[in-house]
């Protein structure tokens, strides 16, 4: 998944895994209408997607109970710097309604960059890889039933980790084959 490589003209293409999730509206038509914006980027393809999880919210203490969220994880491929990949991240979070009132509030979308290529920084505006990937069964679950032999950079294979917090289950995230995103 991290490797770069150069499309045509030269341009270099880059590899990213995406976390996506939200718990508020449609949450699976939120879901896809995420995954086809992204496909819609010029220069953007989307290589693979996960099977859809359903997970309980983490909540700030003290904060308001939500409904659960639908979660699921995507690799693309893309001429986008980091930089650009957020700011395009963002402006579809934004179309689709996102608003950002409550740290880990509820919302119709969330998208997060999990890895991008084999890049570490840590930069106020993006950490990558995600600095708490490793600790989450919604992120790990899905990408590990997409793509069981990724490993996930400065942590380790992405099977470990999710052993390591005892599986899906053990954080609540439950597989929903009832529901499918659709490769755009």
């Amino acid at each position: 998944m991290s490797e770069t490589t150069t499309g045509e003209g030269g341009i270099r293409l880059h590899t990213a895994v995406l976390a996506i999730g939200g718990n508020l509206g449609d949450r699976l038509a939120n879901l896809q209408s995420a995954v086809d914006s992204l496909a819609d980027t010029p220069s953007m393809t989307v290589d693979w997607l996960s099977p859809v999880y359903e997970t309980a919210p983490l909540l700030a203490e003290g904060a308001e109970p939500q409904d659960d969220y639908l979660n699921a994880v995507l690799g693309v491929t893309s001429a986008l710097p980091p930089d650009m990949l957020l700011m395009r991240t963002q402006a579809i979070e934004e179309a689709l309604g996102r608003t950002r009132e409550v740290h880990w509030g509820a919302r119709t979308i969330d998208i997060d960059i999990v890895q991008f290529d084999e890049l570490v920084q840590d930069d106020p505006e993006l950490t990558l890889p995600h600095p708490r990937a490793a600790q989450r069964a919604f992120v790990l679950a899905p990408w590990h039933d997409a793509r069981p032999e990724d490993v996930l950079i400065g942590a380790g294979p992405v099977a470990q980790l999710l052993a390591a917090l005892g599986g899906a289950a053990a954080q609540g995230a439950a597989r929903r084959d009832d529901l499918e995103l659709m490769q755009p």
